[in-house]
């Protein structure tokens, strides 16, 4: 085997961190350069990570993992590749897309002679496997299939703030005192803080010589769903909930229910929900604990596990969350605007507002725009917007903030994604709702004899006469949303100015 890339001190290797851009990916780079490693990312949007308070201190290649170059280019002088990619809320053939996507990056790391790949897979022991897991499991077989040793790393439910694993339990308990569910929440599961799935990827970064293996990571505790579910209800000090178990509940019915209730999409409740048909406990067999020892606290319980995220999201400190990965839009909306001189169409809903506020305040209250503060009025009309995106299968609008203050480029805000910002000047919102066309909504401050100028432009770049026609019918409502909007960010701002 050529090893070019196998250095034997940690210091000196190259680490690929895939996925850099989701939740677990993130908090992987934070901590890997908290190790002093050296650090590369291979991700689709590079804006996607500019607010990442780490996007400086690593090497960025931008690219797709289904493309032969962009994986050569990513992998070249790599040691060890982490591998943290899926698709299991992009299509319904997810499967077959993470096989290939998989088989391709294994191919493209043997070429590159790189000498380690760590996988984060989902525990499978038990035969009867949903979609996801079967996915996840070959994912991991399709890695393994060249000369490159794999260390597949398998957990299970992952408790952590801002994880839709996480984001499911706290909405449902929050929200529903009495709750019909299917029986499979009955099923015996071990749940992992992600803080300890962290401490096992960045431990596997120390190892002395590569592994081939698989290994079942899991919490102290074998539980239940259903007492998950109370657990966390005593915690958060509400009542007991009242579960009723009904067998008719199908994976879609309860996966468009959860889609309703919480701000986790239906494509992606889904394969979540369907897990809940496994039992998925770590086998002992397959103990990580003879190459990555404990950590020296210990792992975390289910109830100290909880109680970490509930107190992050209390002090508005979520690293990342689940809807930091893209998610599944028409090809026509992925790319950016075309250029002015390419001719085409793009329609605009312009505001412009002055005021003797200040621009310091004025931005305080359109950096905290969306989320638990809303949209500024009319928010019966955001509401049905947001609705009517979820019934076509859109993110809706109860996707929330990651940060109630702060934004940073790349947060998701309800359905649209922080784009572009420049803090107190400019915020450019890219619209993530199902359109037939792409929509973006910019908010710019400026000066002008002494007093701040705010300008909300909404665009919208139709596609087809259907995106036309969708523009003028939206139109009316844009009289109602756009100048009340405007209004009250500077009303907001002339109270904050004020208190």
């Amino acid at each position: 085997m050529n090893t070019q890339n196998h250095q034997t001190s940690p210091e000196g290797r190259l680490y690929l961190v895939t996925g850099a851009s989701g939740y677990v990916g993130g908090r992987l780079v934070r901590d890997l350069l908290s190790d002093k490693k050296r650090v590369r990312v291979f991700v689709r949007d590079a804006k996607k990570i500019q607010g990442q308070s780490w996007a400086s201190q690593v090497e960025v290649v931008e690219g797709n993992a289904s493309n032969v170059q962009d994986l050569e280019r990513a992998l070249a002088g790599v040691n060890t590749a982490y591998y943290l990619l899926h698709s299991i809320n992009v299509a319904t053939d997810f499967g077959d897309i993470e096989s290939a996507m998989a088989r391709s990056f294994a191919l493209a790391s043997e070429a590159a002679h790189v000498a380690q790949i760590i996988y984060l897979g989902g525990i499978a022991n038990d035969e009867n496997r949903s979609r996801h897991l079967t996915s996840r499991m070959n994912t991991g077989s399709q890695l393994a299939s060249t000369s490159v040793p794999v260390l597949e790393l398998r957990a299970g439910i992952i408790i952590g703030s801002g994880s839709a694993s996480f984001e499911m339990l706290r909405h449902l308990t929050h929200r529903l005192p009495i709750m019909t569910t299917p029986k499979w929440v009955s099923n015996r599961t071990q749940p992992i803080a992600i803080r300890d799935v962290l401490y096992y990827l960045r431990s596997a970064a120390n190892l002395a010589k590569p592994e081939n293996r698989i290994c079942d990571i899991g919490g102290p505790e074998v539980v239940t769903y259903a007492a998950m579910m109370q657990n966390f209800s005593k915690l958060s000090g509400l009542r007991k909930r009242i579960i009723i178990q009904v067998p008719v509940l199908t994976p879609k019915l309860s996966s468009l229910w959860i889609g309703f209730v919480t701000p986790v999409p239906t494509s992606l409740a889904r394969p979540l929900v369907e897990s809940l048909i496994s039992e998925v406990v770590v086998d002992s067999r397959k103990s990580v604990t003879d190459l990555i020892p404990l950590p020296p606290e210990g792992l975390l319980t289910v109830s100290q596990a909880i109680e970490l995220a509930l107190t992050r999201v209390a002090e508005n400190h979520v690293d990342t969350r689940w809807s930091d990965a893209s998610f599944p839009m028409a090809p026509w909306q992925k790319a950016q605007s075309d250029p002015d001189w390419a001719g085409e169409l793009m329609l605009k809903d312009h505001r412009e507002i002055e005021s003797d506020v200040s621009i310091e305040k004025i931005w305080e209250q359109i950096e905290g725009i969306g989320g638990e503060r809303g949209w500024f009025g009319s928010g019966w009309l955001w509401y049905l917007r947001g609705l009517i995106d979820r019934m076509v299968g859109g993110v809706g609008l109860r996707r929330g903030r990651r940060d109630p203050v702060h934004l940073r480029v790349g947060d998701t805000v309800d359905f649209w994604r922080v784009e572009a910002m420049e803090h107190g000047k400019s915020l450019r919102l890219y619209a993530e709702m199902i359109l037939p066309g792409k929509a973006w909504l910019e908010f710019t401050l400026s000066e002008s004899d002494g007093k701040s100028v705010v300008t909300q432009d909404a665009l919208f770049e139709p596609r087809g006469l259907g995106g036309q026609i969708y523009w003028y019918l939206v139109s009316p409502f844009h009289f109602f949303i756009f100048p009340t909007m405007l209004r009250n960010i500077v009303k907001a701002a002339r109270k904050s100015h004020t208190s």
